[in-house]
């Protein structure tokens, strides 16, 4: 049997290759074992947007929110999938919420860096120590000159 992972990968492939009818019914099946993946339900929605079923894509853009209610992707989503809808003040709303969850991360991460994770991490090149020298050379052009 598949791992949830596998699954939900298999399904995020279906996915990007516009299969959004078997993507849907894998990313059901797997927030039928666990209704906490935000992740799927966050791809749940976004894959009845692109099949045209707003109304489908809100309600379970409004499910993704509800299980992280500060997640600036999900906010995102929610304002894409209503203002298609046709409810821009709403849209807007959602937008406005987005753009506040970008607010609220972490100062000290990089804008490329959205993830705690080391192993997704850029690769850094490694520094190579600097050795000073001993003694700095002469500086002519500092001496002062010898007085008349």
């Amino acid at each position: 049997m598949e791992s949830l992972q596998e699954q939900y990968d298999e399904a995020m492939l279906e996915f990007s290759q516009g299969g959004y009818d078997g993507a849907i019914a894998k990313l059901r099946s797997v927030l039928s074992v666990e209704p906490q993946h935000f992740e799927a339900q966050l791809a749940l929605g976004m894959a009845y947007y692109r099949k045209g079923e707003y109304a489908t894509a809100i309600t379970e853009g409004v499910k993704a929110q509800r299980l992280r209610p500060h997640d600036q992707l999900g906010d995102r989503n929610l304002s894409l999938f209503v203002m298609k809808a046709g409810d821009k003040a709403t849209a807007e709303h959602h937008g406005l919420q987005a753009r506040i969850s970008s607010w609220r991360k972490d100062p000290g991460a990089s804008a490329g860096n959205t993830t705690a994770d080391p192993e997704l991490q850029m690769a850094k090149p490694k520094l190579e120590p600097v050795k000073l020298p001993g003694k700095f050379p002469e500086m002519p052009w500092k001496k002062k000159p010898a007085a008349h």
